[in-house]
């Protein structure tokens, strides 16, 4: 079995216990793939550990993610030339790369399968390990998945807010340590570039 890198973990270990805390309100089961449709933005430790599960697959399942990457890759350019020879993140405006997402909301997860699972589960980002927990921060409630509005919205308690930021923390850190010996990577990519 494979064992995620320490931040990946932590970030596994976050949501299991935001879950507890919220008595398993969480509307996530097995299967369940409303969050794997649409693209974000994702880190360089994404695109590492998503590489580390793309060589561990069987050749027609990686060749198969990688096609569907591309083709989405080529539909994002299409739309958006710059992405050819930008597509780091970095130097874009968050308002352009909110328009992005949102125009190409439809997309799914190139690692999705058709029975709804992660075809890359073990090696999922970290984005993808904490999403469905709705935290408040400013008064505002996110991160709820679109099931769970649906129901009554149940928060988790400071201290899981407070183990998120740590593990945020720790991202910012992990990333600048790469950052420093990769300085060409850049931090963010949207999420079907992760793949190729």
């Amino acid at each position: 079995m494979h064992q995620p890198l320490p931040l990946f973990q932590q970030a596994s270990y976050w949501f299991r216990r935001a879950q507890a805390s919220l008595l398993d309100a969480l509307p996530c089961t097995q299967g369940c793939c409303q969050c794997c449709i649409g693209i974000f933005p994702i880190t360089q430790l994404d695109v590492l550990e998503l590489h580390r599960g793309l060589s561990q697959l069987p050749s027609d399942n990686r060749t198969a993610i990688v096609r569907r990457a591309r083709e989405q890759i080529a539909a994002l350019e299409l739309a958006y030339p710059d992405l050819r020879s930008t597509p780091n993140l970095d130097e874009w405006e968050d308002s352009r790369i909110d328009v992005i997402v949102e125009r190409f909301a439809d997309l799914p997860c190139p690692a999705l399968a058709i029975d709804g699972r992660c075809s890359v589960y073990a090696f999922r980002p970290i984005t993808c390990r904490t999403v469905g927990v709705p935290v408040e921060s400013d008064g505002m409630v996110h991160g709820a998945c679109t099931r769970q509005t649906a129901v009554p919205i149940i928060r988790p308690s400071p201290s899981v807010r407070t183990e998120l930021d740590r593990l945020a923390e720790d991202e910012a850190v992990a990333l600048s340590i790469l950052r420093q010996a990769q300085p060409e990577a850049g931090d963010e990519r949207l999420l079907p570039y992760g793949f190729v």
